[in-house]
């Protein structure tokens, strides 16, 4: 009888499939892409140059605007990736095969960052270059050549990865797909807001280097006031994704399953 080494490419390949044999999956992706790309459609065939409210909008995030809402479906998919496993029971399964338990974590944050990374990239590149078609001779019109574009999209894209892999550590932490859910649109998405409310320049400040404006602030083609500069929203985000992955390898490897 041959038996297979447990190896880190096996339970890759193991994560991997267990990702696409979930039709969610597919639903959301999809789902996320199609938002994505039809606001920015959206934006671009809808904007008149004399509109005072749109003109001083960056041109990038101009057309990027769907992905406030593609974010949180992106991740929805990362922490339903892990804490549906509690859900159905099967982490138990997960956990036999995999008796070190870390290499699951690991191997499902490379999975969630190859698929999101591609995607997103992918579906930026083709929202910019589709509402750009409406935006011939206005001033907005750019051109994926043009000084900081492609790098701009590409941090844009990083920004959402780590968004999905806070989700995913959301998700282990919690070990509820509602509560990581709650979690991230909470802690995300609705904290730094209400921390703006206050006034307090300091609570504005701190507010920047959140996930959810952190992320944000990767979306403009030049650095705004509103937002924290390109290489300390990258950080800030390398270090959210970092500790919250962090807290729940920890946790996964003291709890019982």
């Amino acid at each position: 009888m041959t038996t297979l080494a447990l190896t880190p490419s096996r339970i890759l390949r193991s994560e991997w499939h267990k990702l696409w044999t979930v039709r969610s999956t597919w639903i959301m992706l999809t789902t996320a892409t199609v938002l994505t790309l039809g606001v920015g459609i959206a934006m671009g065939a809808s904007y008149e140059q004399d509109r005072g409210e749109v003109t001083g909008v960056d041109p990038v995030q101009f057309l990027l605007f769907g992905t406030q809402f593609s974010q949180i479906i992106l991740a929805v998919v990362a922490v339903l990736f892990i804490a549906g496993e509690y859900g159905t029971g099967m982490i138990r399964s997960t956990m036999v095969a995999v008796p070190r338990r870390l290499p699951v974590l690991w191997s499902k944050a490379g999975v969630v960052t190859a698929v999101t990374f591609t995607a997103t990239l992918a579906t930026l590149l083709v929202t910019f270059s589709t509402g750009q078609l409406f935006l011939d001779g206005t001033d907005k019109e750019l051109s994926l050549t043009d000084p900081g574009v492609f790098g701009t999209l590409l941090g844009s894209s990083a920004g959402l990865t780590a968004l999905a892999l806070i989700g995913l550590g959301l998700g282990a932490l919690l070990r509820s797909v509602p509560g990581g859910i709650t979690a991230f649109i909470g802690g995300v998405t609705v904290l730094p807001e209400v921390l703006r409310m206050f006034p307090y320049d300091v609570m504005d400040s701190a507010s920047k280097y959140f996930p959810g404006r952190a992320a944000e602030g990767l979306m403009p083609l030049q650095d705004s006031s509103d937002y924290a500069a390109t290489g300390p929203a990258l950080l800030a985000l390398a270090l959210w994704t970092a500790a919250i992955l962090g807290a729940a390898g920890l946790l996964l490897k003291r709890r019982d399953v």
